[in-house]
């Protein structure tokens, strides 16, 4: 179970954990390395990439987890418009964790941190591709089938948004990268 207190987090009897938002001259070339480790070199190939390669992350909204200056966690955040009405959302994701600290939710708490970043930024809504038993524990729902449409294939069941600072439910169309 986790303790946390002003965005350091203690699970069990392990070293202090650290949610900060990314600083890239720091910790690019570490989440760069984590994503590897955990999705391995077929991540490049999913329909999400096909919004992340034509845009860039928001260093200021994205957060990493850091123990003793080494990245453990990420969420990486990244601008999103839908639909013919271009509405503006977050993309969140990919969401990484370190093996040795995998089992305590870190991921999730990464992910809601950089939610609230998100929020307190003024963004109104978060689209998320992922497991909905895991990402429906932090607010994400599983949106109507065919609602959001990808450049690409992607599972509908996996399809995801949650409210930031407006309604995520008024999302509708294709998913693209500004």
């Amino acid at each position: 179970k986790a303790v946390c207190k002003r965005g350091r987090c203690a699970l069990n009897t392990r070293p202090m954990i650290e949610i900060l938002p990314e600083t890239p001259d720091i910790h690019a070339e570490a989440i760069e390395d984590l994503f590897d480790r955990t999705f391995g070199p077929g991540h490049f190939a999913k329909t999400a990439e096909r919004l992340r390669e034509y845009s860039a992350s928001i260093p200021e909204v994205n957060r990493v987890a850091v123990v003793d200056n080494v990245v453990v966690g990420v969420c990486r955040v990244w601008p999103l418009v839908v639909g013919e009405r271009r509405d503006r959302a977050l993309f969140y994701g990919p969401v990484a964790v370190s093996p040795a600290w995998r089992g305590a939710s870190l991921g999730l708490q990464v992910t809601e941190a950089a939610m609230e970043a998100g929020k307190a930024a003024g963004w109104p809504a978060a689209v998320l591709i992922g497991a909905p038993e895991y990402f429906g524990r932090i607010g994400f729902t599983v949106t109507p089938r065919n609602r959001l449409t990808f450049p690409g294939p992607q599972d509908q069941s996996r399809i995801m948004v949650c409210d930031l600072a407006g309604d995520a439910s008024a999302l509708e169309g294709l998913v693209t990268a500004p």
